[in-house]
């Protein structure tokens, strides 16, 4: 047990120290708004019944920026929140486009994202998620950190709504965002980008072919990344934070949403060479299941177990703080959340089809995902 507590303990400390850091230099440095010169761009869906408020809260927040809603032309409802947002908002700069059903094995998301982002006006493009809330102090910090020939992604925190699905999936994020993304900044690139927020030059897509490239990828932030790399555009990971609000009504929306992320997961292992695979599971799937060892033992080893947890909740709740104050302590959902993860990634590894809000897919690859309704 002491051998076990102490490998985990190794493992948080030096993630949580690494992280810390990584906050606290971004957190020095002042950013001037320039908000006129960026078109937003979301693609949007509807089925989760916080959409309407999400998109009105960034229409208020970011009254200086350029929005593009990217709707489906069958999606009635999504079709309702957008005009009567536009009707209350006449005086913001809001254009709507609506597209047919994205074909057989094309992305829905890069579909729509390859048809519009040509009608952006702006010198920069930020692509953001339906259900992603954007603050003008974020924005202003991802425009400040772009460079002509980077991609700079945001870094994503959940608010906890009522549901305790919802609840324990935002545990999920806040308890593994800044931990996964930022502790190894000052040695390497971001292996991925955050696919809920980023932001380019128009000119830099246009340089790697905009989103046409990455059309027939499932993950089109793992495809959006790889393709940058490909073209020498150098990747940012922001501490700068989005909001994203996702409400899921039970416990098998819960498990659907794990199950695509996990799965998600492992396409980008497959990417990776080797020894970049073994540092992401001695940084993130070890962990898990260690604890899940310590607790086999905690009757055994009650002390020690106990002051591992406090110390690991002190670690968690000490980076979450220096994110953001939103972000409130629940130590009994973020230790099941924990225990869950080797579960969501065994279900991953053995069932490869997603549920994706309305569709299905079966996912043989990155490239490879067909329609299974």
């Amino acid at each position: 047990m002491i051998i076990l507590a102490t490998a985990w303990l190794l493992i948080l400390l030096v993630k949580t120290v690494l992280t810390l850091n990584v906050i606290r230099r971004e957190r020095r440095q002042k950013y001037q708004p320039l908000f006129e010169k960026v078109t937003i761009i979301q693609p949007i869906l509807s089925g989760d019944p916080t959409l309407a408020s999400v998109l009105e809260t960034n229409v208020i927040a970011l009254e200086q920026a350029s929005f593009m809603w990217l709707i489906d032309d069958n999606d009635a409802v999504a079709k309702n929140i957008v005009n009567h947002i536009q009707q209350c908002y006449p005086d913001k700069k809001i254009t709507v486009r609506s597209f047919p059903q994205a074909p057989e094995g094309i992305n829905p998301k890069a579909f729509k994202l390859e048809h519009a982002w040509r009608e952006a006006d702006n010198e920069v493009i930020l692509v953001l998620d339906d259900d992603a809330m954007l603050s003008a102090a974020a924005l202003a910090q991802l425009l400040a950190e772009m460079g002509e020939d980077t991609l700079v992604t945001a870094l994503p925190y959940y608010t906890q709504t009522g549901s305790r699905y919802s609840a324990l999936l935002a545990q999920f994020v806040n308890d593994n965002s800044a931990l996964t993304y930022l502790p190894l900044l000052p040695w390497l690139p971001p292996l991925t980008i955050n696919g809920m927020c980023y932001a380019l030059t128009t000119k830099t897509l246009a340089s790697v072919g905009g989103f046409a490239p990455i059309q027939h990828h499932l993950t089109d932030d793992l495809a959006m990344a790889s393709l940058l790399n490909q073209h020498q555009i150098r990747l940012i990971q922001s501490t700068a934070l989005v909001k994203i609000q996702t409400h899921l009504s039970n416990g098998k929306k819960y498990i659907q949403q794990m199950h695509r992320w996990f799965l998600f997961a492992t396409l980008l292992l497959r990417e990776k060479p080797l020894k970049i695979n073994v540092l992401i599971f001695l940084l993130q799937g070890l962990h898990p299941l260690l604890l899940w060892l310590m607790l086999l033992n905690a009757f055994s080893h009650p002390l020690i177990f106990i002051g591992c947890l406090a110390i690991r909740q002190f670690a968690i709740a000490k980076v979450q703080q220096e994110m953001t104050a939103d972000i409130r302590a629940r130590p009994v959902l973020s230790l099941l959340s924990e225990l869950l993860q080797p579960l969501h990634l065994f279900h991953a590894l053995c069932n490869r089809t997603i549920v994706w809000r309305t569709r299905r897919y079966r996912v043989l690859d990155n490239k490879r995902f067909i329609s299974d309704e």
